[in-house]
This record gives C-alpha cells, sequence and structure tokens, in this order.
C-alpha cells in the first residue's frame, strides 16, 4: 500500500523561509529511518505558492492563475511517499515526521492512500 504524507505548508514555508538547521537536520534523520526501513518511495518539500500557477479547465479552455493564492491555509508544502503494509503502519510513520513549528502553532498532515493501477482495471476492462 502506497500513502502519500501531504504536509500542510506554514507561514514560513508560504514566505519563502527555509528551515533551520535543527529542522533540516531532523528531516533528513527521518528521510533515512524511513529508507532504512524499505518504506521511503520518495520526498519534497515544495515551493511557495507564489511561485505557482493553477490551472483550471472551464467549457473546455484552460485558466492559468498564478500564484499567490487568497487561501493557503490548506496549501502543501512538501510530502512523503511511502510504501507501507497497512494504514496503521502509514499512521505510525506520519506521527514520527518532524516539523518546523514554532511553540503553539500547529502542524498537520493528510494522509492518503494512492489508488493503485489494479484497481482500475475493471473499468479499463470494460472500455476495451
Amino acid at each position: 500500500m502506497r500513502f502519500m504524507m501531504l504536509v500542510k505548508a506554514s507561514k514560513n514555508s508560504e514566505a519563502g523561509k527555509l528551515p533551520d538547521a535543527e529542522v533540516v537536520a531532523a528531516v533528513m534523520k527521518y528521510r533515512e529511518e524511513l529508507r532504512q526501513a524499505g518504506v521511503l518511495v520518495d520526498v519534497a518539500a515544495l515551493h511557495p505558492t507564489t511561485e505557482s500557477t493553477r490551472i483550471r479547465i472551464s467549457g473546455g479552455k484552460g485558466i492559468v492563475t498564478d500564484g499567490p493564492f487568497a487561501e493557503t491555509k490548506e496549501a502543501i508544502g512538501g510530502y512523503w511517499l511511502i510504501s507501507v503494509n497497512s494504514k496503521a503502519e502509514a499512521i505510525e510513520w506520519a506521527k514520527r515526521a518532524p516539523h518546523s513549528c514554532a511553540a503553539g502553532e500547529e502542524w498537520s498532515i493528510e494522509l492518503r492512500q494512492l489508488r493503485e493501477l489494479e484497481e482500475f482495471e475493471p473499468a479499463v476492462t470494460r472500455v476495451a
């Protein structure tokens, strides 16, 4: 089972501020733990929404909007993609993830299971 741990953006990440050396070291250590456990598929931090673009399709036309966007509280700041045996295992890994929040700030990870190609096979068979 593959799960994406989506890390919500913070005020600092949206301001383009990089985490301090201690946080980077903690993230690198966590990344190495995931790698050594054989569950890490991919990991990345994202640039802020000020550097992003949204493409919305409406009426068959693409509408392009450059960031920043008004609602950034739901923006994604980065992710870890892991492959584990269960949702419970994914939750345990997510609970161990390091963060860069200051005291009193809230931090969250959204855990989403990826749909595997096999899940689409009945639909593909019907189309073929």
